[in-house]
């Protein structure tokens, strides 16, 4: 026998030896003792990997890492099952809840709140936000106390002189009283009504002569300066508006399914 048919010889004992050879098919690409990885499987593993390449790169990924990854997870997934972690509780828990959270998600996809969102409909969002938008931002500081007794009283005495900055880091509840009561700049929107409107009617340097009433207590504002701000552009928000709209969509889809719905609460 010479060189070469010793090699073929040991090349064919080497297959017959190999345990995953007998399991391989025409729509296989590997086996793990005796379980067939898929064509498909490596496909669909390859489009997941190639869409996650950066641009320009999709055409360079190592199918030899796929065909690896295909096999680890198959060799891991046949451990768990010897560790019988498929009937493991918690396990068996997690995988009810992925399972509902697809359900879920598969059902929002093909309703009508997955309707394709249009450019017009973007820009009247749009139009209406901006259009009812103060372009003017404030810088103020504010004191916030519990009683209109007490808000009235340090009124009296930022009138006869007192620091406002220092007494709102005496007497200030709101989280911002340690910096002397700085709320930075914001827009009318940002704030409760009541406090944007109070703080609108104020000269720059001056402070509130009213207790201002909110939901969080009484409030003095101080209005140290004021600003037109320049609205942003609807290319530069249409992202956004696009994720506002997805999101009211789905609101209103599923308020609709809660109306037909019989829904009992202990």
């Amino acid at each position: 026998m010479n060189k070469l048919t010793l090699s073929l010889a040991s090349i064919l004992l080497a297959t017959l030896s190999s345990g995953s050879a007998f399991a391989l098919d025409e729509k296989s690409v590997a086996a793990v003792n005796g379980k067939n990885i898929t064509q498909e499987q490596y496909k669909n593993l390859l489009k997941q990997v190639t869409a996650k390449s950066p641009k320009g790169q999709q055409g360079s990924v190592n199918r030899q890492l796929i065909l690896d990854e295909l096999i680890n997870r198959e060799v891991l997934l046949q451990e768990s099952k010897k560790l019988k972690l498929h009937k493991d509780k918690k396990v068996l828990a997690v995988l009810k809840q992925q399972k509902d959270n697809l359900l879920i998600q598969t059902v929002i996809s093909r309703s009508p709140a997955a309707k394709e969102i249009s450019e017009k409909e973007m820009k009247d969002v749009y139009d209406k936000q901006i259009g009812s938008a103060d372009p003017k931002e404030f810088k103020a500081r504010h004191i916030l106390v519990k009683s209109e007794d007490e808000a009235k009283k340090l009124i009296k005495e930022l009138n006869d002189g007192a620091n406002f900055e220092e007494m709102a880091k005496k007497e200030s509840t709101g989280p911002s009283g340690k910096n002397g009561g700085d709320l930075g700049w914001f827009s009318s929107a940002q704030m409760v009504p009541a406090f944007s409107q109070a703080t609108a009617k104020l000269k720059k340097g001056t402070h509130s002569q009213k207790p201002v009433k909110t939901r969080f207590g009484f409030h003095i504002i101080k209005l140290e300066d004021s600003r037109k701000r320049e609205l942003p552009k609807f290319e530069a928000v249409k992202d956004q508006i696009r994720t506002l709209i997805q999101k009211k969509r789905i609101q209103d889809y599923i308020a609709k399914l809660r109306g037909k719905a019989k829904i009992e609460i202990k």
